[in-house]
This record gives structure tokens, C-alpha cells and sequence, in this order.
């Protein structure tokens, strides 16, 4: 069975949340939602995680869910400064954002060694979703996969969410469409983040939570790709995202990327008023013997 690891980005800012929602305790012991994505990733063989955090939050993921799951796994930290980028250039003194999450991906470089998924630590992704990324992984040459969620299992009922809509040609994926989803009159209505027409989505149109695998050597592409983005953003205020990497990848076939669906519900924190639900989610969870009580010991 190859090596997998899981690369957890963690340095966002939570704004919409109001706080660092990637420690806000969701289970009955304390748990974080990335506490349930660990213990899923480890029983469908993953060996190694990666958090990918902000430096003055080290302590903090270090004292909290590092300690919980350290005697399960291989636990590894990279930092995603502003500074992290070559000599020759000069990020502005003014900006606060991170760099993106492409940007997140390349600091593990050195520490992310073999095939890897890329996971958001705020959301909870379930039990099916990694087990058809491991067994994915177990398969898998030198290609790209999303794992793709239908629409209808990723929505909330406090406002609109972020998607990616995933267009398909001959089973392989053709685009990425970045929308701003919400159900208006009982229709899922998807607005384009580029600006172009609003569409209507079906239920079990596919979606991207950001669940990607990618193999190893990926990880190169991206810093390839990096020098690019630096050359031509506006340092102040753009930021290097994975999807756009892909994207570039798909137009100039220098990978293959694969749509493998998952049936997992998708539950997370958007909104402050989204975590009564997802403590409900997984005491439901737990209830059905998902997951044990008291889930490290």
C-alpha cells in the first residue's frame, strides 16, 4: 500500500466566521471538525497529516488536535508566511491576506514527499469521501482527482457558500466553474465568481469542497507555476489559488484530472449561526456508531 499523506490548510482567516473557527469544538470531548477528518483519513490509510497553519498559531493546533492525534499519526507543521517566496521579490508591507492556497500547497515542499489530499480544516467531509481518495490513490499513476460532491449535500441554510461546479467531458474535467451558490425559491442558483450569467444547478450536480488528490511531483508543478504568478499579480492584494493551477494544468494537458463522486454530506462553519447544526451532525454521527464518544481514546 503506497505512503498517503494529508495536507490540512489551516492559516485562513475564518472573517465570515468571526474567529479561528478551525478550533472551535464540535465534539463531545473537544473535538474539532479536522479531529473527525483525521480519524477518517487514518482508517482508510493515511499514515502521515500536514498542517498548514499560521506561525502564531503553532501553540495553539500544537497543545490542541497535534497532541490529540500525534500517538495516531505522523504530524508534521509548515508555516505559510508572506515571506515564504524567492529573494527577488518583495511581497508589500501592507498586506495581511496569505497568499493563497496554491501558495499554502508549496510551503510543504520538502515535508510532502509522496501522493497527497489537500483537505480545508473547517470542513467536515465524511467517511466515504476518503475512502474513494485512498482507494483512488492506491491506483493512481500520475493523475489529478476531485472529489466531487453533489451540490445538494454541500449547501447551508444561513446564506450562500462557495463552490466550485465542475464541468465534465468524457468523464475527465473540463472546467471549474467558481460560483457563488444559494437556494433562491427553491431553486439552487449558481452566480459565476468571474461575472458571466447565473445558472440553475440539479441536486446532484457536482461540486469541489476542495478534497483534491494530487501525486507527488505536483507539488513542483505549482512552484513552476508560482514564479508565473509572481511575475504578473498585483502583490498587494491577488492570490495564487489552487483551482487556477489546475485549470492551467487541464488547458495545456500536462495532467489528466478525474471527477471520482463521493455520497458524503458535506457540513461546516460558513456562518457563526451554521454550529448548532454541525454539533448536531456529529452527535447524530455518533449516535449511529460512526464514530465513537470519545473519538482518541
Amino acid at each position: 500500500m503506497k505512503d498517503k499523506t494529508l495536507v490540512v490548510m489551516a492559516a485562513g482567516m475564518g472573517s465570515r466566521f468571526g474567529g479561528l473557527k478551525q478550533t472551535e469544538k464540535f465534539g463531545p470531548n473537544g473535538e474539532f471538525i479536522v479531529d473527525y477528518s483525521i480519524y477518517d483519513a487514518i482508517r482508510c490509510g493515511f499514515n502521515k497529516v500536514v498542517f498548514i497553519i499560521k506561525e502564531e498559531n503553532y501553540e495553539l493546533f500544537k497543545e490542541t488536535v497535534g497532541s490529540r492525534v500525534e500517538n495516531h499519526i505522523k504530524v508534521e507543521y509548515v508555516f505559510q508566511n508572506l515571506d515564504n517566496v524567492p529573494s527577488k521579490y518583495n511581497i508589500p508591507s501592507e498586506r495581511i491576506k496569505p497568499l493563497g492556497t496554491a501558495h499554502a500547497v508549496l510551503c510543504t515542499k520538502g515535508i510532502v514527499n509522496e501522493d497527497f489530499v489537500v483537505i480545508n480544516a473547517d470542513d467536515f467531509y465524511g467517511y466515504d469521501a476518503f475512502k474513494v481518495a485512498s482507494s483512488y490513490m492506491d491506483s493512481n499513476k500520475n493523475d489529478i482527482a476531485i472529489i466531487g460532491y453533489k451540490v445538494k449535500n454541500t449547501l447551508t441554510e444561513n446564506g450562500s457558500v462557495k463552490r466550485g461546479v465542475l464541468k465534465l467531458k468524457d468523464g475527465k474535467l473540463n472546467s471549474i466553474i467558481e460560483s457563488k451558490i444559494e437556494v433562491i425559491d427553491n431553486k439552487i442558483i449558481c452566480e459565476p465568481l468571474s461575472g458571466e450569467d447565473s445558472f440553475e444547478a440539479d441536486d446532484n450536480t457536482l461540486v469541489s469542497m476542495n478534497m483534491i488528490v494530487f501525486p507527488k511531483d505536483f507539488i513542483n508543478y505549482i512552484e513552476s507555476d508560482f514564479i508565473n504568478f509572481l511575475n504578473n499579480a498585483d502583490l498587494l492584494k491577488d492570490e495564487f489559488f489552487i483551482p487556477s493551477v489546475v485549470t492551467k494544468a487541464i488547458n495545456n494537458n500536462d495532467y489528466n484530472v478525474i471527477i471520482k463522486e463521493t455520497n458524503s454530506k458535506w457540513v461546516g462553519v460558513t456562518y457563526k449561526e451554521d454550529t448548532p447544526n454541525v454539533k448536531n451532525y456529529i452527535k447524530e454521527q455518533i449516535q449511529n456508531k460512526v464514530y465513537k464518544e470519545d473519538l482518541w481514546n
